[in-house]
């Protein structure tokens, strides 16, 4: 008899909104540990006021993550906290529960 499958918060993912302010950019994208640091998975959609959003599916746990604004990397400025990667680069931080 096969036991009933557990409950785990880490296998959930729940969506989280991401807002840019970048009026001038062309192009603005996501990228961190959830999409393998791609920064072509998640592209950013321009709302009317200029601002950019975009909504990522993420799991459980604290994520590590840029802004890519016309290629250069910038921090998230409502980010709950900065850290490293493992490279060494200053990097946004968030803790999805």
């Amino acid at each position: 008899m096969a036991a009933p499958a557990r409950y785990s918060a880490k296998k959930m993912s729940k969506p989280v909104h991401f807002y840019c302010a970048a009026p001038e950019a062309k192009h603005v994208s996501i990228m961190g540990d959830f999409n393998g640091w791609d920064s072509h998975a998640h592209p950013m959609t321009q709302l009317a006021d200029g601002s950019w959003r975009v909504e990522v599916s993420m799991h459980h746990g604290h994520h590590q993550y840029v802004f890519v604004v016309d290629g250069k990397h910038i921090l998230d400025p409502r980010a709950q906290g900065v850290t490293r990667n493992e490279k060494g680069e200053r990097v946004s931080l968030i803790a999805v529960s």
